[in-house]
C-alpha cells in the first residue's frame, strides 16, 4: 500500500508542480520585509520559523515553511528548508545556507510562527542542525500529500519541542509520519495518528484538536480559541509565537 500510495502522491506532485510554475520565482521580490532583527544590531541568539504561501494556485491551498538561525555573536542567518529543485540538482531537497530570513517566497510576504531568542538558544541552534542534517527524506519530495518543505519542518520541530512550533492547517505535508502511524504533534507535545499524510487526527496542547483528511487539516483550538481551517488558515484568536507577533496566514495572496 505504501508503494502504491508513494507512486500515487509523486505523479500528483509532479503535475502540481509543474501547473504551479506561474508564477516565476526568479523575478519574485526577495527583499526582506523587516520582521528580522538586524543580525549585526542583534549580539543574542535568535530562532525564528517563518512561513509563506506557495507559488501559483498552489497558494491558494498551502504555505511553504522554513527555520532561520543566528547563533550569538554571528553576522548572518543560516536558513534550513526544503526544496523540490534541490532534490533534482543535488539529491538531496534540503537546503542549509545564508540568505535573509524574512524574504518573500514566490512573492508572497512571510509571517512569524515561532521567535525564540536569548539565554539557551544556542543550544537549541545546535540541534535544530542535527535534526535537519538527520532529515530521513532528504532523498524524497512530493508536494501532496508529502514529504515536503512542512515535513521537513515538523521534523525538526518534534527533535526541538522548545520551539512549541504550531504549524497552521495550511501546512500541507506536517502531518506526513512516511511508515510510522504514531508521533508527538509538530508543537513537540501531544500526540498524532496519521496515515501516510491522507488521513488523520492531532491533539496537543498547542495545535489544539484536528482532522487530517487527504491532507486537509481541520479543527479547533480550545487554548486560545480559534477555529483551524484548510485553505484558510487559523481564524480567531491569535496565538503567541514567542514574540509577541500573532502567528496567522490566511488566504489573502499577494
Amino acid at each position: 500500500m505504501r508503494r502504491a500510495t508513494q507512486l500515487l502522491s509523486r505523479s500528483l506532485s509532479a503535475a502540481l508542480m509543474a501547473r504551479a510554475a506561474s508564477r516565476d520565482r526568479r523575478t519574485a521580490s526577495s527583499a526582506p520585509v523587516g520582521l528580522a532583527p538586524d543580525p549585526a544590531a542583534t549580539p543574542e541568539a535568535v530562532v525564528q520559523v517563518y512561513g509563506a504561501r506557495c507559488s501559483g494556485w498552489l497558494g491558494y491551498f498551502g504555505v511553504h515553511t522554513w527555520i532561520a538561525v543566528k547563533p550569538s555573536g554571528a553576522r548572518a542567518y543560516t536558513i534550513y528548508e526544503v526544496i523540490d529543485w534541490r532534490l533534482r540538482g543535488s539529491g538531496s531537497a534540503v537546503a542549509i545556507r545564508k540568505r535573509s530570513p524574512d524574504a518573500p517566497w514566490a512573492g508572497n510576504a512571510p509571517a512569524i510562527l515561532a521567535d525564540r531568542r536569548g539565554d539557551g538558544v544556542d543550544a537549541l541552534i545546535e540541534r535544530i542542525d542535527k535534526a535537519a542534517r538527520e532529515y530521513p527524506y532528504a532523498g524524497e519530495y512530493a508536494a501532496w500529500p508529502g514529504p515536503n518543505s512542512n515535513t521537513f519542518t515538523a521534523y525538526v520541530a518534534r527533535a526541538v519541542p522548545e520551539l512549541g512550533l504550531d504549524l497552521p492547517p495550511t501546512a500541507i505535508g506536517k502531518d506526513y509520519l512516511g511508515d510510522r502511524l504514531l508521533a508527538t504533534a509538530p508543537s513537540g507535545g501531544g500526540f498524532q495518528l496519521s496515515l501516510f499524510g491522507l488521513l488523520g487526527v492531532l491533539a496537543s496542547g498547542v495545535e489544539g484538536f484536528e482532522v487530517n483528511v487527504l491532507g486537509l487539516a481541520f479543527g479547533i483550538d480550545p487554548f486560545s480559541p480559534a477555529l483551524r481551517l484548510a485553505l484558510v488558515g487559523r481564524v480567531g484568536a491569535a496565538r503567541s509565537n514567542g514574540s509577541a507577533t500573532p502567528a496567522s496566514i490566511v488566504a489573502g495572496r499577494s
